[in-house]
C-alpha cells in the first residue's frame, strides 16, 4: 500500500448463495483513494456501487453463506494499515465515525425524527470521545458554523423535520465529520436536491476536504456531479470496474462502450433530439449522433393551438405550526397550449409542486382562476369536478410512496377505472390494464406482481400507465426523473415524448434539473419564492436569461463547464 494511499480493494469480490446457485455481487474489484483526494465510483442503479461501500462500512447484510475475497486496506488516522475484511463487527463499530463516516443518500432518512439535530451530532462525538456536554455542544455548534448552516444555534435545537432539504443534508455531513475521520463515503448525497442547492453541498465537499485533508469516495450516477468533485472517477457494471482513470481525461476521452453510452444519454444543453439515447441502445451499436434528429422548439400560441389551461393571478396560503399564514403562491399567471410541454423550474420551496396540486385541487386556492377548455374549475361543485379530474392527472415524484404495497400494480392501475368507468365490466377493465402495461414498455405478465418486485425506472412506468388509465389530456410532471440514474432517465423522457406523439398528450413538467426541462419542453416558467420571475420559448430563457435568478440556476448546472464526448 502506497504511503498516500488512505483506501485500497485489491481484487475485491463478493458473493452470497441463494441456495439454487451461488450469485457473484461484486467481482475483482481493484481501487484505490490517495490522502486529500476524492475518487468517484459512477454507474446505473443495481451496478454495485453502494454494496461497494457497505463493504467498506462493513454494513454487510447477515445473509447466509456470503463470502468475501480479496483486501480491503485501510489506513488509520494513526497511521497503521488494518484489512477492513479481517474486522468483526465489535472491531469495525469504534472505526466508523472516528476514521470513516458515511453520508447517505436521503437525510431525512439517516436523522432520527425524534431527537435534536444537535443532539444526534453529539452522540457521535460522544461515541468516540469522553467530552463533558457543555463542551461537546460547543464542539457540534463549531462544526453547524463550518458546514454554513445560516443559525447554528437554531440549527441544533430543531428537530430534522423543522428544516430543509439542504440544511438535513449539512447536518448529516456535520455528523460525518465531526470526529474528524480520514475518510468519508457520500453515496449520491446530492441525487434529490436541486440544483442551486447541490452546488452549495458540492462545494462545502470540496472546501472541507481542502481545509480538513479527507480523502472522499464520492458515489453517484450524475457524470456533471462527478465531473465537478471528483479527482479520479471508476466505472461501474454489473458489480465489475470496466473502466477507470482521471476524471477529465475519462469524460473527454472515454474508452469502453459503457462509459460512452453514460455519456451519450445525458441530455445535451446544446441541442433537442427527439429521442435521447439509452446505455442499452448505444451498447447494441445504434449511432449517438444527435444532429440528424433535432427538433425545434415550438411556440404553440403562435401556431394557433387551442389553450388548453390557463392559471390566473392565484393565491394559496399555508398555515405554520404556529398557526401564522405563508403566502406560497403570489398573483401565479402561467397557459398552456393543446399539445405543449410547459417546463416549471425553480429551487425547492419555489412554490412549483404547490402549484402542480393547486391545479389539480388538491391544494386550496384562495383567490384566482383556474380555467381549463374555458371553464372555471374554482366555481365547479364535487360532482362537476370529478369529471374534469379525469382529464388532468399527476404523476408523483417518488413512485414508491405512491404505490401501496399491499396491492399488486394490476389493480392499482384499475382504481382510476373503478372512479371515472363505473360501468366497464371486469374484463374490459382488466384487458385495458394490459394494453397500458404494454404502452408503458412492460408486459402483462407483471399484472399480478407488487410494487417492491420492481426497478424504480419500471415502477415509475406503472405510474405512468396509471396517469393514462383515464384517457387525460393533460399530465403533470412533478420531479418525476428527479431520482432516476441518467440511462433509465432517458427511457421515461422518450416514453413521454413517444406517448405525446401517438396521444397528443400536453404535459407541464416541474422539475429542478435544467438540463432535462431545456430538453423536453417547449415553453418554460422559472418560479422564485412563489412568483413567476421570467418566461418564454425554452431556447430563449436557457441561452439568453433575463434575470440574474435564472442564470444563477443555469451556471449551477454540474458539469456544465464540461463537454461530455461519447
Amino acid at each position: 500500500m502506497k504511503e498516500n494511499t488512505v483506501l485500497e480493494l485489491r481484487n475485491y469480490s463478493l458473493s452470497f448463495d441463494t441456495g439454487q446457485q451461488r450469485i457473484t455481487a461484486l467481482n475483482g474489484l481493484n481501487l484505490s483513494i490517495e490522502k486529500g483526494k476524492t475518487l468517484g465510483l459512477v454507474g446505473e442503479s443495481g451496478s454495485g456501487k453502494s454494496l461497494t461501500s457497505l463493504s467498506i462500512m462493513g454494513l454487510l447484510p447477515p445473509i447466509k453463506n456470503l463470502k468475501q475475497e480479496g483486501e480491503i486496506l485501510f489506513r488509520k488516522k494513526s497511521g497503521e494499515i488494518i484489512s477492513l475484511t479481517q474486522l468483526s463487527s465489535s472491531s469495525f463499530a469504534p472505526l466508523r465515525g472516528s476514521n470513516i463516516s458515511m453520508v447517505f443518500q436521503e437525510p431525512m432518512s439517516a436523522l432520527n425524527p425524534v431527537m435534536r439535530c444537535g443532539e444526534q451530532v453529539a452522540e457521535v462525538l460522544s461515541a468516540h470521545e469522553s467530552i463533558p456536554k457543555k463542551q461537546a455542544r460547543e464542539k457540534v455548534l463549531g462544526i453547524f458554523d463550518a458546514v454554513k448552516l445560516p443559525d447554528p444555534q437554531k440549527a441544533f435545537d430543531a428537530w430534522p423535520h423543522e428544516l430543509s432539504g439542504g440544511q438535513r443534508q449539512r447536518i448529516v455531513i456535520a455528523m460525518a465529520i465531526v470526529a474528524a475521520p480520514s475518510l468519508i463515503i457520500a453515496d449520491e448525497p446530492t441525487t434529490a436536491l436541486d440544483v442551486t442547492v447541490q452546488r452549495s453541498i458540492l462545494t462545502l465537499l470540496k472546501g472541507l476536504q481542502e481545509e480538513m485533508g479527507l480523502s472522499m469516495l464520492f458515489i453517484s450516477h450524475d457524470l456533471g456531479v462527478i465531473a465537478e468533485i471528483a479527482h479520479h472517477t471508476a466505472v461501474m457494471l454489473k458489480g465489475e470496474i470496466v473502466e477507470q482513470g482521471k476524471t477529465e481525461e475519462l469524460l473527454q476521452n472515454p474508452q469502453h462502450a459503457y462509459t460512452k453510452g453514460l455519456i451519450a444519454c445525458k441530455p445535451p444543453l446544446n441541442a433537442k433530439p427527439h429521442r435521447l439515447m439509452t446505455v442499452a441502445s448505444f451498447m447494441q451499436g445504434e449511432n449517438p449522433s444527435r444532429e440528424k434528429e433535432v427538433n425545434q422548439y415550438k411556440s404553440f400560441s403562435e401556431a394557433g393551438n387551442e389553450k388548453l389551461l390557463e392559471v390566473k393571478n392565484i393565491q394559496v396560503y399555508y398555515k405554520n405550526a404556529a398557526h401564522s399564514e405563508f403566502h406560497a403562491l403570489k398573483n401565479i399567471s402561467i397557459g398552456i397550449q393543446k399539445g405543449e410541454s410547459v417546463g416549471l423550474v425553480g429551487e425547492s420551496g419555489c412554490g412549483k409542486s404547490t402549484l402542480g396540486r393547486s391545479i389539480i385541487g388538491l391544494n386550496s386556492v384562495r383567490e384566482g382562476e383556474i380555467f381549463y377548455k374555458g371553464r372555471d374549475l374554482l366555481s365547479l361543485n364535487g360532482r362537476e369536478r370529478k369529471v374534469y379530474s379525469k382529464n388532468i392527472q399527476l404523476i408523483f415524484q417518488d413512485p414508491f410512496s405512491s404505490l401501496n404495497p399491499l396491492i399488486r400494480i394490476g389493480e392499482a392501475i384499475e382504481e382510476p377505472l373503478l372512479v371515472h368507468f363505473p360501468a366497464m365490466n371486469a374484463a374490459a377493465r382488466k384487458e385495458r390494464v394490459k394494453q397500458l402495461l404494454q404502452q408503458v414498455g412492460l408486459n402483462e405478465s407483471h399484472y399480478k406482481r407488487y410494487p417492491h418486485e420492481f426497478s424504480g425506472g419500471q415502477r415509475q412506468r406503472i405510474v405512468i400507465a396509471r396517469a393514462l388509465s383515464v384517457e387525460p389530456e393533460l399530465i403533470i410532471c412533478d420531479e418525476s426523473v428527479a431520482a432516476l440514474d441518467v440511462s433509465i432517465q432517458a427511457q421515461i423522457l422518450n416514453l413521454l415524448n413517444d406517448l405525446k406523439d401517438q396521444f397528443g398528450f400536453t404535459y407541464l413538467f416541474i422539475s429542478h434539473d435544467l438540463s432535462v426541462v431545456k430538453y423536453f419542453c417547449d415553453h418554460v416558467y422559472v418560479m422564485k419564492k412563489g412568483e413567476i420571475v421570467e418566461s418564454g420559448l425554452a431556447e430563449n430563457v436557457f441561452n439568453h436569461p433575463q434575470e440574474n435568478y435564472t442564470r444563477e440556476l443555469i451556471n449551477a448546472i454540474p458539469g456544465k463547464k464540461f463537454t461530455f464526448k461519447p
